[in-house]
């Protein structure tokens, strides 16, 4: 194996990076703090761990789709699989950027269904693919519902 297997690898660490980086740009700070959280919310520094392994195992997967079937072969899945990045950057945007768990509920939603749909067409390409994304899937499914509880804990007010 050489350059040319693992270089993509390194491409979607880097895509998934670039996603992180939304984390970065739009933190929580002091409106967060102040927010009414539910009592089983996460400390703060769970987070980090968290994303960090869910984002190495998303560019895993990313990585296995396209060793077994290219760019060309795999664009429907891939694309997919780029959408749900985009998605998962413009969260934080949403939630922390613009203050708005209400906007961030919906756009949350998209992400979910971006990683089903994500998980089911990469499947039938690798197995392993499709799997190690289930976890990404759980966690998103316990954000997506902390958002909607701090949302109704902090209605919108226009």
């Amino acid at each position: 194996m050489d350059i040319q297997y693992w270089l993509p690898l390194l491409g979607f660490i880097g895509a998934n990076f670039v996603v992180a980086l939304s984390g970065a740009v739009f933190k929580p700070g002091a409106w967060y703090e102040g927010l009414a959280k539910p009592s089983w919310n996460p400390p703060n520094w769970a987070f980090a761990p968290a994303w960090t392994v869910l984002y190495i195992l998303n560019a895993v997967a990313g990585w296995l789709v396209w060793r077994e079937v290219g760019f060309a072969g795999g664009a429907l899945a891939l694309g997919v699989y780029g959408v749900q990045l985009l998605f998962n950057a413009g969260w934080s945007a949403v939630f922390f950027g613009m203050r708005r768990p209400d906007l961030a509920f919906v756009e949350v939603i998209g992400l979910w269904l971006s990683i089903l749909a994500t998980i089911i067409l990469f499947l039938p390409i690798s197995q392993t693919a499709g799997l190690i994304l289930l976890p990404y899937l759980a966690w998103v499914s316990f954000a997506a519902f902390l958002n909607l509880t701090i949302w109704r804990l902090n209605p919108v007010r226009a």
